[in-house]
């Protein structure tokens, strides 16, 4: 269905807007990667089967035609929507009109559902996500919503993430139409420049200025490139945003062509992510059917194509020039700078290279200005900001809310405190890259600037909450492992001072450091961020630096005492057995793999810590709780 002029674009988004609007019930199955691996889609399809078998209209795909909207009228469509956040929940339905949200739903529950909810008009209260006692049946009035701002992710969880007409019913492309007929590539140049908008993979470089850069490149030949790589441990924005509003992104994309030149776009995606490879495939056939993108956009002499390529899992080629090489069949390794990616990137020309969540900004900045932008969070670090809420709190999952909120107000009200009532100790903020924030930074606002001043980044927006049982030394082991393994061993810094940071992080939470490991790692880390060719190289120590500035004490137990003050390391863990709890039984001896428990029948036995190679049986086999960690 070609659409070769604006008219015919705003005839079928209307079209599309009825059909949607005269279904009397919708069902939104979350068919994001963590509902789909809870059995999301056996819920999709129980919920079709069951519909059908009690003679209920059930809409799938909305028609093509116009003269199809009555097709839909008094039917209830099923759809299959993007990631709706709230992980720790899933698999989620959603249900309108009125916003009803099913939680923890199982395949077994679907003719509950239909008889009860879609038939019968009621609530199933079982099915509520509850909070001190408290039955939230409308989504938005849950506090894990209620305290969140929704802008990238408004859509996901809302539309069928599969369908281009669910896209174009809610206005969708309507960015793209305004940018191609009614403003001039310098207009929009000039609207990105005045919002502000920071580049959300971690950098926080102005996406106007290098638009305007690349713009004002005398080469013809141009390119647009989105970062989906997104390799941070436990980060999944991006992803989330390509898997449940993937037209979104291709908008995006394609004003950036519009305001700079180019004609091609690529989009470079983890393997990983082989749900988002295949809605943005969908979405990119669709798009070109409907003369959205390809030749002559909706009749203009505008032309744009874009092309995904997947990458091999390195976490490297989440740097711009990594990635461009990467794309091009070569090794992803970063290369020296100047030139910048902006003046010989992709192909050795001129490239736009943002991330998802970047792109995912433009069409609405586009369609209500900058002044509507600057109005959310502070003035250099406007706009909103999502985050994979992760580790030891009550409510984990995607979350958006204004730059400049605090991590107080993320941890404690959008995440509901930590878990099992244990108390914070910190938050690793930016993955790999990024660093450690304490109870002291409870009040920091979480914006680039306010993050920078205490040697922290944002990053690609992941928050790993830890609580008092966390060890921090471990924590900077598990990072640096990470990075050593991914390190491109291009430049010697990277290659070579990240693993003799391992080595010796592995020593300490071995029970083996020295006297002058701290000095060394510090020394080591100074010298890697000074000299190290790429962005990775530069950061990959803070995880480690920023742990000792604030738990400096934990790595001086581990040296000094061969205590881990967390209890997490286990070789630095002894194993006692308690006289007066002790009942004799033999239970933890008969367990023991190496023999190290000795005792009589009826009378304490004890353990030869010399022996002890600390594998935990002996705690588990007690049924008296008379083996203690000391």
């Amino acid at each position: 269905m070609l659409l070769n002029n604006r008219t015919a674009l705003d005839e079928y988004r209307e079209l599309y807007k009825n059909a949607v609007d005269a279904q009397k019930k919708k069902i939104l199955i979350c068919a994001g990667t963590g509902c789909v691996a809870g059995g999301s889609l056996d819920i999709y399809a129980r919920l079709i089967e069951l519909l059908k078998e009690k003679g209920v209209d059930c809409v799938v795909s909305l028609a093509d035609e116009p003269h199809d909207a009555d097709f839909h009228k008094g039917s209830v469509g099923v759809k299959r929507s993007g990631c709706h956040g709230f992980c720790e929940m899933g698999p989620l339905v959603r249900i309108e009109p009125g916003g009803l949200l099913y939680t923890k739903v199982k395949v077994s529950d679907c003719e509950e559902i239909v008889e009860k909810t879609i038939i019968g008009d009621e609530y199933i209260d079982r099915l509520a996500y509850k909070q001190n006692g408290v039955i939230y049946k409308q989504q938005e009035e849950i506090p894990f919503y209620k305290m969140q701002s929704r802008v990238v992710l408004e859509h996901c969880g809302h539309i069928d993430a599969t369908s281009i007409k669910e896209y174009l019913a809610i206005g969708g492309y309507s960015a793209v139409e305004k940018a191609l007929f009614d403003m001039t590539s310098k207009e929009i140049l000039d609207e990105m420049l005045e919002s502000n908008l920071r580049g959300r993979g971690g950098g926080g470089f102005p996406l106007g200025k290098k638009w305007v850069q690349v713009a004002n490149q005398s080469e013809p030949v141009k390119y647009v490139v989105c970062n989906g790589d997104e390799g941070d441990p436990g980060a999944f924005m991006d992803r989330s945003v390509m898997e449940g509003d993937p037209h979104r992104l291709l908008e995006g994309m394609i004003i950036g062509g519009i305001a700079t030149g180019a004609q091609n776009g690529y989009i470079y995606v983890r393997a990983e992510y082989p749900l988002a490879v295949s809605r943005l495939q969908n979405a990119i056939k669709e798009a070109e059917e409907f003369g959205l993108l390809g030749d002559n956009i909706l009749g203009t002499d505008f032309s744009f194509h874009i092309h995904i390529n997947r990458g091999a899992g390195a976490f490297v080629c989440g740097e711009g020039s990594a990635l461009t090489a990467s794309i091009e069949g070569k090794r992803g390794m970063p290369r020296v700078k100047p030139p910048r990616t902006v003046e010989k990137g992709l192909f050795e020309k001129p490239t736009v290279l943002n991330n998802v969540e970047t792109f995912a900004n433009v069409p609405q900045i586009i369609l209500k200005g900058s002044k509507w932008y600057k109005s959310i969070g502070p003035e250099n670090s406007p706009g909103t900001k999502a985050f994979a809420l992760t580790g030891n709190i009550n409510n984990t999952g995607l979350i958006e809310v204004p730059m400049g909120t605090t991590l107080r107000h993320i941890i404690y009200e959008v995440g509901g405190g930590i878990r099992d009532g244990k108390s914070f100790k910190a938050v690793q903020i930016g993955g790999p890259s990024g660093g450690c924030l304490v109870t002291d930074n409870l009040d920091i606002n979480l914006d680039f600037d306010s993050l920078k001043k205490v040697g922290a980044m944002i990053g690609s927006g992941g928050l790993v909450v830890m609580d008092e049982s966390s060890c921090m030394v471990e924590v900077a082991r598990f990072f640096m492992n990470f990075t050593q393994n991914e390190s491109c061993g291009k430049c010697v810094p990277c290659r070579e001072g990240t693993k003799r940071m391992l080595e010796i992080l592995e020593r300490i939470v071995a029970g083996n450091g020295e006297d002058g490991d701290i000095e060394t790692l510090l020394e080591l880390a100074d010298t890697i961020k000074s000299t190290a060719l790429c962005g990775l190289g530069k950061s990959a120590a803070s995880p480690v630096v920023s742990t000792i500035k604030n738990f400096r004490s934990e790595y001086e137990a581990h040296i000094y005492d061969k205590k881990c003050p967390a209890g997490n390391c286990k070789k630095l863990v002894t194993y006692q057995i308690d006289p007066e709890l002790c009942k004799g039984c033999s239970k933890c001896s008969r367990s023991c793999p190496v023999g190290a428990i000795t005792g009589q029948i009826k009378s304490p036995f004890h353990i030869d810590t010399k022996k002890c190679i600390k594998c935990g049986a002996c705690v588990t086999s007690c049924n008296f709780k008379a083996v203690k960690e000391v």
